[in-house]
């Protein structure tokens, strides 16, 4: 995309690391005033791109950036030369100091204006509030940073990151990675709000985000990475989502979801309640059979987690039968559960399922301990081979299996805690919001891991968030509301629109 004031213009950026590359000559260049979204998978190349041109990571040589009237080569790019010439970054986790006030947190890095030697807090405080008023961020310069909601921190780091002190260059080009990752829904509206402001002003924005409407609905012009390399660079009007996920992905939606089984196609019944009362769940009656892929709707607080935590033998049942593979059973362990079969994949996946502190091919093993265990001691050679065989399996990207848990992204730890549970080719798999929080290339893969073990025969019950994902990956939905099956939804009326309207309806009808 060419633009006659381009804030920021990316040519031919490259970034070799011994497994290759990830970046390969990349390029665009971002309009004045324009919000311009970088998109791609996780291993794409984003984060790297974005060290390169913060000057942390030198790229290879060959490459240039120009940042208003000014070019430099890549490998001479450093951040006090990113700053000088007005290259500013807000990151995915901001930098804020919670327990400081927000002056404290504007000029934290920068400079405090001082009088006779000490801090003087009315210059500071009146400092401060002039920019936040020129970025329309509505909070008090005396506030504590912990105490504002997420979204107003954020618009103070962007604020921070775009103020200029006086004999500086005007800011050219921010880049701001995953801003809206960890907002509630209603507070995005009012940072993305906030991003347009900031562009009006003449900033040209780079917009890096995984939440593809947010992409369509607030960029002008969009790149997409696929494997370090530059895919398509375009306008953003008239995108879709589809055609958006099919140049991340490299395959169309239709590709990533569930073929649907029809009622006749289905197996014998797996798991079944009957009459069940369990924590927040009233009598709740259904079935799941093998090759089926059921979906559990509903809000906050609606029963969904728990129902899943009932076949797992981690809620107690006070009323009613559970049954798997055809026997009535009281589950009070999990441990007892996975001896039928069942594997779950929790919600919060960094608390209840991955063992950060432990490495790759540790955490693959977790369920499976006893296959690499002889005479007390693990077989490690062994261990390790199964690790790096299932690395390519289910495309788990870590620089190898000893990497520890926590140094993977989102989606590859996701991706770790499902081939965790693959090896012990479950009867029944429960999939606790199993793409939240990932990006869509790791989402494509989680799918692909997920029908793998329909295909084999798992009966799966899936609870998601995400309505548009029951209705691609699901054979028939449950809407749970208040503890209680309000619905079943089937066929035609498979689509986030209806699962929409059912979910909110029960919600109103049981008020």
């Amino acid at each position: 995309m060419s633009s006659p004031e381009p804030a920021l213009v990316v040519r031919n950026i490259s970034k070799t690391f011994a497994g290759g590359k990830a970046l390969d000559s990349v390029s665009f260049e971002v309009g004045r005033g324009s919000i311009h979204a970088l998109l791609g998978a996780n291993g794409s190349g984003k984060s790297t791109l974005v060290k390169s041109l913060a000057g942390v990571q030198p790229a290879d040589s060959g490459g240039f950036v120009t940042v208003g009237a000014e070019t430099t080569s890549i490998e001479s790019l450093t951040p006090a030369w990113a700053r000088k010439h007005g290259l500013r970054f807000v990151h995915q986790n901001p930098g804020i100091f919670s327990d400081m006030t927000v002056a404290d947190n504007m000029r934290m890095g920068v400079g405090f204006p001082n009088r006779f030697g000490s801090v003087s807090r009315a210059a500071l405080n009146k400092q401060v509030t002039g920019v936040l008023e020129q970025f329309e961020v509505e909070v008090l310069p005396t506030a504590i940073m912990g105490d504002l909601r997420v979204a107003d921190q954020t618009m103070v780091a962007i604020a921070r990151a775009l103020q200029r002190d006086e004999g500086e260059r005007e800011i050219s080009a921010l880049v701001l990675d995953e801003p809206t990752a960890s907002l509630p829904e209603e507070e995005v509206e009012i940072l993305l709000a906030a991003i347009k402001r900031a562009a009006r002003s003449g900033v040209g924005i780079i917009y890096i985000s995984h939440r593809l409407e947010e992409v369509r609905s607030i960029s002008d012009a969009l790149t997409v990475l696929r494997d370090g390399r530059e895919i398509i660079t375009r306008s953003a009007e008239g995108i879709t989502e589809r055609e958006l996920i099919a140049y991340i992905v490299g395959q169309p939606l239709s590709q990533m979801g569930a073929q649907r089984v029809s009622k006749a196609e289905r197996g014998h019944v797996v798991a079944q309640m009957d009459g069940v009362w369990a924590g927040p769940l009233k009598d709740v009656s259904f079935d799941v059979r093998a090759g089926e892929i059921l979906g559990i709707a509903g809000l906050l607080g609606s029963g969904r987690s728990e129902l899943l935590k009932t076949f797992f033998g981690s809620q107690a049942v006070a009323r009613g039968r559970v049954v798997i593979a055809g026997e009535e059973v009281e589950l009070s362990r999990p441990i007892e559960a996975m001896n039928r079969g069942v594997a779950l994949v929790p919600e919060n996946r960094d608390v209840d399922a991955s063992f950060s502190d432990l490495s790759v091919r540790e955490n693959l093993s977790a369920a499976t301990v006893s296959r690499f265990s002889r005479f007390g001691w693990i077989r490690g050679a062994y261990e390790s081979a199964e690790a790096r065989h299932s690395m390519t399996d289910f495309s788990i990207k870590a620089h190898s299996d000893s990497a520890l848990m926590s140094s993977l992204s989102g989606g590859n730890r996701q991706k770790v805690i499902l081939a965790r549970w693959m090896r012990r080719h479950p009867k029944l798999l429960l999939l606790d919001e199993p793409t939240q929080g990932v990006d869509i290339g790791a989402r494509a893969d989680a799918y692909q891991i997920i029908r793998r073990a329909v295909d084999d025969g798992a009966a799966t019950i899936l609870v998601s968030s995400d309505l548009e994902e029951l209705a691609e990956m699901s054979d028939r939905v449950l809407i749970l509301s208040n503890g209680r099956i309000t619905a079943e939804v089937t066929g035609d009326g498979l689509n986030r629109h209806h699962l929409t309207e059912l979910v909110f309806m029960a919600r109103e009808e049981l008020k």
